[in-house]
């Protein structure tokens, strides 16, 4: 069971069920804003926070915990571990951010709405592994490691952009003290030692460290999801790898669909096409479209700048694959959505829409891009065998 909730499939399927399900049930007349909006009773400890702020503040925060968990080890011991290696996919990544944002506030120029750049720039690295899993059987390693690498760079710029764009009014004394605590966190990660009993207390301060940590970000201005990465940077490879093995089955089954059904849970708006703003517009061409060209051409030109000899470089054609997947923005893009709009509900429930639209037509293409790739790769190594037993 947790092999198959471990799976990148899993994890597509359940985003894509629970954000389908949410945008349904908020369409009929029972709607879901009446629970959505709700707000919890923390107000003593200075958390009135809604149903809905929860999970996108608090929820999200695991998610990302640990999304800086796998960035530490890809960075330490992975595939970006040698800068010769991390070099391509950390200008393809370069290229998908820069790229779409182009593209959104060319749209959107002349417009309030330019300041809604962040949210196509970002790659859904569940979805985009999900779906290569699902259509890529068959496909060479280097193709699934290019996109983890791009995919990974991708969610540190996203974690920059959230940390810088969407800081607001930072008390720098709560700040000042949320680092204090990661410094006590990472001493106290130094002393665990996997797999050696009696160290109860020590994880049991952990946990409350990093919610106080979680607190104090949250009432400095700056995102609260930034203290689960911070968390997961400081905490030490092993323990790190330990939290991640036992925390990311309840991420893929519970906290990510939860997010996704809550973020898709929005009204369709009752106007037409053309009267839709032109957020809704940026959104859906600059991820499906601006992904794919930002990708593909800074990753063409760093493949030719940085070809070494005894080292493995993709073809222009397994490039191409890697940017239509790249175009799967979803989590991280429905995050910087609500970031984004956060005092406009029906540009946000319009950048909802667009999200879900830009990723689906990126999903549905990257589905046959893949499975093209695939087959085509199958083919000559059929080929290839043949030939050698003749």
């Amino acid at each position: 069971m947790l092999a198959l909730v471990r799976s990148p499939r899993f994890s597509a399927v359940a985003l894509l069920t629970a954000a389908v399900l949410g945008l349904v049930l908020a369409n009929t007349p029972v709607g879901l804003d009446h629970v959505l909006h709700v707000h919890a009773p923390w107000g003593a400890v200075g958390l009135d926070l809604s149903v809905s702020h929860w999970i996108s503040d608090g929820l999200l925060a695991v998610f990302f915990l640990l999304v800086a968990i796998e960035l530490k080890h890809e960075l330490v011991a992975g595939e970006l571990s040698n800068p010769k290696t991390a070099i391509v996919p950390a200008i393809a990544a370069i290229g998908g951010v820069l790229v779409p944002a182009g593209v959104f506030l060319a749209v959107t120029a002349g417009t309030q709405y330019t300041h809604g750049w962040p949210i196509p720039t970002a790659t859904d690295i569940a979805f985009a592994l999900g779906v290569l899993a699902m259509f890529g059987r068959g496909l060479p390693s280097t193709i699934r490691v290019f996109l983890l690498a791009l995919a990974v760079l991708d969610d540190l710029i996203a974690i920059v952009i959230i940390a810088v764009v969407f800081a607001h009014d930072t008390d720098f004394l709560a700040l000042g003290g949320a680092v204090v605590l990661l410094v006590l966190f990472w001493v106290l990660g130094r002393m665990l030692r996997p797999g050696r009993s009696g160290q109860g207390w020590l994880i049991a301060g952990m946990v409350v460290i990093g919610l106080l940590t979680w607190w104090l970000v949250y009432h400095s201005g700056v995102h609260a999801t930034i203290a689960g990465v911070a968390l997961g940077l400081v905490l030490p490879r092993r323990p790190g790898h330990t939290l991640h093995e036992r925390v990311e089955p309840w991420s893929n089954a519970i906290v990510l669909p939860v997010f996704a059904f809550a973020s898709a849970a929005v009204m369709i708006p009752a106007v037409g096409i053309g009267e839709l703003s032109p957020t809704f517009w940026a959104v859906v061409i600059a991820l499906p479209v601006g992904k794919v060209i930002g990708i593909t051409l800074f990753g063409a030109v760093a493949t030719r700048l940085f070809r070494g000899p005894g080292r493995p470089s993709l073809s222009f054609s397994s490039i191409v694959t890697v940017s239509v997947l790249g175009g799967i923005g979803f989590t991280v893009s429905l995050l910087m959505n609500e970031l984004a709009f956060a005092s406009n509900d029906e540009i946000v429930d319009e950048g909802v829409l667009a999200v879900l639209v830009g990723s689906g037509i990126a999903m549905v293409a990257s589905a046959v891009v893949v499975s093209l790739k695939a087959r085509h790769h199958r083919a000559r190594r059929e080929l290839s065998e043949a030939e050698a037993t003749e």
